[in-house]
């Protein structure tokens, strides 16, 4: 058994078609040897039989205990069948090449697996990082009515409570100068909304009215740079400060207006239509 479990190791680790081989020299040695034990009547044994005719460590009876022998400290286990023993070497024969069998075939699954990965991964590509998308970001100014439908779509995804056209329209025609785009390529990934106007006639207050990046394109500061354009162009036209409200339980922009500078300010119990809290966030100019 030993030396077969060799040959179809032999056979795994060098090619497929000699496992064959030796798969049809192992199933022609099983049918000699099952011919021979049912015309012989016995079992050839290589093993030293005892002075009471029997090999050491034979089993007495057909139950299959174990029976020691002085000679041989080791006990072994022998069928009382000729025809018995000759099926279970021949099983057990069969158990070494299925499991051999499916050793090769694993081998094959996981090459092909490799291939195919090795072969998508060759198709897609490297995948863009984050730097380059935001070389590929453009921004500009908002320009006409045709980019109305762009910038509604865009924060209608993002916004607490709904607003009509007349809302976009009040705060993009009054201000204009204010409202800006992130365009990759022909497609809107951020926009701004704000307003510059005279607070209780005293300051010049500036409010970012609403803000608004797709999904896919997060991470790439667009954000921060059409807030920091927003603010830019604020300070030009004379604000002294710049507000806004956001939720209380929006964490990613609380961290974005921070790091810009922004400060809470008021916290607005149940300011929005869903019933969650606001905080105003301020940042002084002068």
């Amino acid at each position: 058994m030993a030396a077969k479990k060799k040959h179809v190791q032999l056979a795994i680790n060098h090619d497929p078609s000699e496992l064959v081989a030796c798969t049809e020299r192992i199933a022609e040695k099983s049918c000699e040897t099952k011919s021979k034990s049912e015309s012989n009547g016995r079992v050839p044994s290589t093993r030293p039989e005892s002075e009471n005719g029997h090999a050491p460590g034979h089993v007495n009876g057909c139950n299959g205990t174990r029976s020691s022998s002085k000679d041989d400290s080791t006990a072994t286990i022998h069928t009382s069948s000729p025809v018995e023993s000759s099926r279970v070497e021949s099983n057990s024969s069969a158990e070494v090449l299925s499991v051999a069998l499916q050793k090769v075939d694993l081998t094959s699954d996981s090459r092909d697996v490799c291939d195919k990965s090795e072969k998508n991964e060759q198709s897609s590509g490297p995948k863009p990082t984050q730097r380059d998308l935001s070389d590929q970001i453009v921004y500009v100014q908002y320009e006409s009515e045709l980019q109305m439908p762009d910038i509604m779509r865009l924060i209608q995804k993002d916004l607490s409570e709904p607003y009509s056209i007349y809302t976009y329209r009040y705060f993009i025609h009054n201000w204009p100068m204010l409202c800006f785009l992130a365009m990759f390529g022909e497609k809107c990934v951020g926009a701004i909304v704000c307003k510059l106007d005279l607070h209780k006639k005293v300051v010049r207050r500036g409010y970012i009215a609403m803000l608004a990046v797709d999904e896919n394109f997060r991470q790439c500061k667009i954000g921060s740079n059409l807030v920091m354009r927003a603010i830019r162009a604020m300070v030009k036209d004379g604000a002294d400060e710049v507000v806004l409200e956001t939720e209380i339980t929006n964490e990613p922009a609380l961290r974005l207006y921070e790091n810009l500078g922004f400060v809470r300010d008021k916290r607005l119990f149940r300011y929005y239509l869903n019933g969650v809290d606001a905080l105003r966030l301020k940042l002084w100019l002068r």
